[in-house]
């Protein structure tokens, strides 16, 4: 799954958001177990998961704030 722009997530729905957060969240359990086990190939994945849920969340929390305001 390549890296999603912030330009990007800002025009999905709120639940697409939470979607692909599960999903990636989920990708990244993966690659730790493998991590902690020796067979991670890419580790450089680890890192870039972190920063897109990092992304989807901060967006996610500014669409929630946005209607509020």
């Amino acid at each position: 799954m390549p890296t999603m722009t912030a330009k990007e997530i800002r025009d999905l729905a709120p639940t697409e958001i939470t979607t692909r957060l599960r999903e990636i969240r989920e990708q990244l359990l993966q690659l730790r177990l493998r991590k902690n086990t020796g067979q991670v190939e890419k580790p450089h994945l680890l890192r870039e998961y972190r920063k897109d849920i990092a992304r989807l969340e901060t967006i996610l929390h500014a669409k929630k704030i946005e209607p509020a305001a």
